[in-house]
C-alpha cells in the first residue's frame, strides 16, 4: 500500500479543513495506507489534552488517539503549539512535536501528499 502524508493548515475556528483532514486520514488508514499528519499554525492547539468538547467545534483528542491507535503518525509544530499555549506536558500522549524538517522528511518519503489548508 501506499504512503500518504497530509499538511493541516487550517484557518481560523470553524474551518472544515481540520475535520477534512482527519476524516481522509481515517479513510485512507482503514484501507490499509501508511498516513503521516503534519499539524501547523491553528491545528496545533488541537494536540491539546482534554479540552471540553462543544457540539460543531473541532476538538479532536477522540479522533486523534483512534488515529495514532491505527498507527498514524501525527506530529504537530513545536512552535506552533507553544504559542498557543499547548506544550508536551498538557498535550495528547502519542502526538509527535518537531519542527518543520519532520513535514519534509514525510513529504519527501511518501508517494502522496496533500497540503489542505494555509492562507
Amino acid at each position: 500500500m501506499a504512503t500518504l502524508t497530509i499538511g493541516c493548515f487550517p484557518g481560523l475556528v470553524g474551518n472544515m479543513t481540520y475535520d477534512f483532514a482527519l476524516k481522509l486520514a481515517e479513510a485512507a488508514v482503514n484501507k490499509g495506507h501508511k498516513v503521516n499528519i503534519w499539524f501547523s499554525g491553528n491545528a496545533s492547539g488541537s494536540v491539546k489534552a482534554k479540552q471540553k468538547h462543544l457540539k460543531d467545534y473541532s476538538t479532536g483528542e477522540k479522533h486523534l488517539r483512534a488515529l495514532i491507535e491505527k498507527g498514524v503518525e501525527i506530529c504537530t509544530c513545536e512552535a506552533c503549539s507553544i504559542a498557543r499555549g499547548v506544550d508536551k506536558t498538557n498535550a495528547i500522549e502519542g502526538i509527535q512535536w518537531n519542527a518543520m524538517h519532520w513535514y519534509l522528511a514525510k513529504i519527501h518519503a511518501s508517494d502522496r501528499v496533500l497540503q489542505i489548508g494555509g492562507e
